[in-house]
């Protein structure tokens, strides 16, 4: 390996250690989404998808 490598590997783990903490303690103290709330996230991707799908299809 090189010095790069090491060096930017190094960076990853204390950057992935500094944000941890937050990281957890946000997921323990999010809001809880409702059923609409989800009924609106499927039907979204469901269209992002769709979209992809088309442009896709297009090539």
């Amino acid at each position: 390996m090189e010095w790069m490598q090491i060096v930017s590997a190094l960076a990853l783990v204390v950057f992935i250690v500094v944000l941890l903490p937050g990281v957890i303690d946000r997921v323990k103290n999010s809001p809880k989404g409702t059923s609409s709330d989800w009924m609106n996230f499927v039907f979204i991707m469901l269209i992002i998808i769709g979209f992809i799908m088309m442009l896709i299809k297009l090539v």
